[in-house]
């Protein structure tokens, strides 16, 4: 079977990586991953190639999209996208279309998606299922009643299921969508997407380290680093002035924050303190932390959980998606809410001496394997017709 699967992040990386666990999971099959935002460093597994679009993506407060390509107009990339994205679907014939977040988001991109799904319903291209995936929480709307008839009546006319990446029990997608009686295609809770730590991995790096069982980690972390300052240098200087001398600290700070953000970060560091941009190997960091410190991210939280390492977020401030996933997750026991008025160093370093010394707790009792249970769903709807088994 052939999966064209279309993923345009245009902030920071999570959708892009949960994207990629799930195509993980399709090793049977052959997957064309359709991207078109930043640059992102990811090695593809064998059975997966990638075709890059034209890239946009929008700024921090989500108000402006803009051509990552300086000498091109917005104009002219929405137009080779559309001219390429077509001419690619006609050619390689996909058995499955599966698109991220479309149309619950992603509106500012409906003038490249549209034309494939009408496209595939009036049969000009290629007949093939059409899958939706999407992550826990929605961002609220200006217009909840708008947005909503909008994207239920995109959703039963162009698409063939509904892929929700949450464990019901945690969080349903009635809880920030109120419209669900309105969706007459196949939804499956597939139960939250991230990978799983290798066996042994955390204490093996540890010992690479030379980070002693007396000594404590601190994994800092901020996404795609975007919008990651107002987290990453309170938590450093909090660090540098008051740290026990048995602590360590390690951040990633993310591909995309800014350079002059990135150096002064990076000038501190010492024998205790490395500052890094990215680690394509960041569960097994968090698998050998004593503490994770770091936004309240789809992806980040869900690593936490899997690593099941103690943890601090501060959820980003824009919308509500993070914070309400945090919430839920600090219910569980699974972390504790930051925010800014916690983040000088009299408050943070005693909040971290003491989530350090309380250790890791139960780990609780949420579905992780969404994406296993993704990949068996779609490729069910796909070859039998059916959304059934969900």
């Amino acid at each position: 079977m052939k999966i064209l699967f279309y993923c345009q992040h245009v902030l920071g990386m999570g959708h892009f990586f949960r994207s990629l666990e799930i195509i993980k999971a399709f090793s049977s099959h052959e997957v064309i991953l359709v991207s078109g935002g930043p640059p992102v460093d990811a090695e593809l597994p064998p059975h997966v190639r990638e075709i890059r679009l034209p890239g946009l993506a929008m700024d921090a407060d989500f108000s402006r999209m803009h051509s990552l390509d300086p000498a091109k107009s917005i104009e002219e990339v929405k137009q080779e996208r559309v001219e390429l994205l077509g001419k690619m679907f006609s050619h390689e014939k996909p058995d499955l279309f599966i698109v991220e977040l479309y149309p619950f988001g992603r509106k500012a991109f409906r003038f490249e998606l549209d034309p494939i799904l009408a496209g595939i319903r009036r049969g000009d291209l290629p007949p093939c299922k059409v899958v939706c995936s999407l992550r826990d929480i929605l961002v609220e709307k200006k217009n909840p009643a708008s947005y909503e008839n909008r994207v239920t009546s995109i959703l039963n006319a162009c698409f063939d299921g509904l892929a929700v990446h949450a464990d019901p029990s945690l969080v349903s997608l009635d809880d920030t969508f109120a419209s669900m009686d309105k969706i007459t295609v196949p939804v499956c809770y597939t139960g939250f997407v991230t990978p799983k730590p290798r066996p042994g991995a955390g204490e093996k790096l540890r010992k690479a380290l030379g980070i002693g069982p007396e000594e404590k980690l601190i994994v800092v972390s901020a996404g795609g680093g975007k919008v990651g300052a107002p987290l990453l240098e309170p938590v450093e200087k909090a660090f540098l002035e008051k740290a026990p001398a048995n602590w360590h600290m390690h951040v990633f700070t993310g591909p995309f924050l800014d350079d002059d953000h990135y150096e002064r970060l990076a000038a501190c560091s010492n024998d205790h303190l490395v500052v890094e941009r990215f680690s394509d190997d960041f569960l097994t960091w968090l698998d050998a932390a004593d503490l994770s410190i770091s936004m309240a991210g789809y992806n980040t939280c869900m690593n936490t959980l899997a690593a099941h390492a103690p943890a601090l977020v501060l959820p980003f401030e824009q919308n509500r998606e993070q914070l309400m996933r945090a919430r839920k997750l600090e219910a569980l026991g699974a972390l504790e809410i930051l925010d800014e008025a916690g983040l000088s160093p009299d408050q943070l370093i005693p909040r971290m001496r003491r989530i350090i010394e309380k250790g890791r707790g139960k780990t609780p009792p949420v579905n992780l394997n969404g994406a296993a249970e993704t990949a068996a769903w779609a490729e069910s709807l796909a070859l039998n017709g059916s959304g059934d088994g969900c």
